[in-house]
């Protein structure tokens, strides 16, 4: 399997399964409910580990929960520690119902503090990180590959910090925060006083408590090469810690083309999107884009999504065709090439119009779609009423046969007349 590397730009190859492939995935700073556009990076996450799983891989996958942050303090003063629980457990549950399963492990961030404060005090002993008035910050110009991930010129970043007189250098950023008691209620007691982690290590602590300091795959939202994940590297490999071997970054979400973000005011929350779409419809139209890409999320969008999974649904009120034999192979073929579910989607489709149902119910589970097939199969009380319907229509007695048409779709069920019976489809 090829997958295409942010650090190196180029397409990399995975070792051959069952190989280990160790995937740690950024996931949401939570201080509200969490939007669609968070969806994507978990979505993608589960996909990767269920193709590998498929194929023989040892996959392990960890996405983190950030409840440490400057936007948690900013939504709820005082009472930061309530909101930064109550919306990790929404965003649990949205992303459960999303139906894909949960990741191996979801660590948070004021679980890890002791992990962040040896990592810290690693990076300050080897003279990569310095303490200054309760802060403790990064030394960038310590780290001479500074830059290579983002491609960012070392002489013109900016971190996107409050400026601090107590930094060396404007491009040092923060791994440790003195607290600051009237706006942040929660803190830690570290060797540099009461304080609480920056952003940028906590990742870093995270990963390598979990995996150790060498893993396969990092991946994130395409927003977070720069800072964060450019100060990820830098953090680690200043240790000479390998860190991420590859680094995957999914496209943004876009409403009209523009990046969604709570900061933007277009915000629709992944409770929302379940609610108006189905988690069925969420999950194919991720499928219609490449997920390196920015896929727009719209009215549009989502009904073309809506209809691609009808097909698909439908399809399974058909009776199969003969198997197949060679047939997994384009799908397969797709999903190795930096993973490419546009034309994955288009292989299931093919299987649909060919009646190939044993590969459909096959490749659709890959994607947590297995639910599919299972849902097209009418009971036996829904066939026997479109089969009186059959009757009374070739005895022309259509306003019986209108009657139970009606039944029928009280029940959820459209009866679709063909020359040679008919199709009994799921409204």
């Amino acid at each position: 399997m090829r997958l295409y590397d942010t650090y190196t730009r180029s397409l990399v190859e995975l070792p051959a399964a069952p190989a280990l492939v160790r995937m740690y995935v950024c996931g949401p700073t939570v201080y509200a409910r969490a939007h669609i556009g968070n969806a994507r990076p978990f979505v993608v996450g589960m996909w990767f580990r269920s193709w590998l799983k498929a194929n023989g891989y040892d996959a392990t996958l960890v996405h983190n929960i950030t409840d440490i942050n400057d936007k948690i303090y900013d939504a709820a003063p005082g009472k930061s520690a309530e909101l930064a629980a109550r919306a990790t457990e929404w965003y649990l549950e949205d992303t459960a119902d999303l139906g894909l399963g949960m990741p191996d492990y979801l660590p948070k961030a004021t679980e890890s503090v002791p992990a962040i404060v040896s990592f810290i005090e690693e990076l300050v002993a080897s003279g990569h990180a310095y303490p200054a008035g309760g802060d403790v910050y990064f030394r960038v110009a310590s780290f001479p590959e500074y830059g290579r991930l983002s491609g960012q010129k070392p002489d013109q970043v900016e971190q996107g910090e409050e400026p601090s007189p107590l930094k060396e250098d404007p491009r040092d950023f923060a791994l440790w925060k003195a607290n600051k008691p009237v706006t942040e209620d929660t803190w830690w007691d570290s060797p540099w006083g009461r304080g609480r982690p920056g952003w940028h290590i906590e990742c870093s602590a995270m990963a390598e408590e979990i995996f150790g300091p060498a893993f396969e795959i990092h991946g994130g939202g395409l927003d977070l090469v720069f800072p964060h994940h450019e100060n990820e590297v830098a953090q680690s490999r200043a240790l000479g810690h390998p860190f991420a071997q590859i680094w995957a970054h999914n496209g943004m979400l876009q409403f009209t083309g523009e990046k969604m973000s709570k900061s933007s005011g277009k915000v629709e929350t992944i409770r929302d999107a379940i609610d108006t779409w189905g988690r069925e419809t969420i999950l194919v139209f991720f499928l219609t884009a490449s997920w390196r890409k920015p896929i727009d999320y719209s009215e549009e969008t989502m009904t073309q999504a809506a209809a691609r999974l009808e097909t698909l649904r439908n399809s399974f009120t058909r009776d199969p065709a003969a198997h197949d034999e060679n047939g997994w192979q384009a799908f397969a073929d797709a999903l190795e090439d930096d993973f490419d579910t546009p034309a994955a989607l288009a292989v299931l489709h093919d299987w649909a119009s060919r009646g190939q149902l044993e590969l459909l119910r096959r490749g659709l589970a890959v994607f947590g779609l297995e639910s599919l097939a299972e849902r097209a199969v009418a009971p036996a009380e829904i066939v026997e009423l479109a089969e009186r319907r059959l009757q009374a229509r070739a005895e022309r007695d259509f306003e019986t046969s209108d009657r139970l048409r009606d039944e029928l779709a009280a029940a959820g069920w459209e009866m679709r007349d063909r020359p040679d019976g008919y199709d009994l489809v799921r409204i």
